[in-house]
């Protein structure tokens, strides 16, 4: 991910005004980095520093980033969007229990689409998500009336 002023740049750049707001978002989606946050979490990491900040200008902030290809909202089925600041390709892996996400970098080139497909079909990009149970859940026995995030 690219510094808050890097960002700050960018956004310039594609004429979009630089906020004490956007800036404080900025700030935090670095602190954040690899967290793969929400909207939701993004807002707590900075409203106590920001008391002004609404919801709305998070979203709008996190919008724009993606627009402008500085992150990637990703749909991972957990209840909310979560968004990613890495942005080479890799897949992801999603604990079922407490809903973390984490980067798996593998090989890309050993996932294929079937054979003739290509005649129909023109590959953008491959996303596999893995779930499971992440360590922290896994050495904690599970709770059967407990619905996963």
């Amino acid at each position: 991910m690219k510094s808050v002023g890097e960002l700050c740049e960018v956004f310039r750049a594609e004429g979009l005004r630089i906020t004490p707001q956007r800036q404080h978002i900025f700030s935090a989606l670095d602190q954040l980095h690899g967290t793969h946050p929400t909207a939701d979490s993004l807002y707590a990491a900075v409203v106590d520093e920001l008391p002004t900040i609404s919801l709305k200008t998070v979203y709008q902030t996190l919008n724009d980033l993606v627009r402008v290809g500085e992150l990637t909202q990703l749909d991972l089925a957990t209840g909310s969007f979560r968004f990613d600041t890495t942005l080479d390709p890799h897949h992801h892996l999603v604990c079922d229990d407490c809903g973390a996400v984490f980067d798996v970098h593998a090989d890309f080139d050993a996932v294929r689409p079937p054979v003739g497909s290509a005649d129909q079909f023109a590959v953008a990009s491959t996303e596999i998500t893995f779930r499971g149970r992440c360590n922290d859940c896994e050495t904690r026995p599970q709770d059967p009336h407990n619905n996963p995030k």
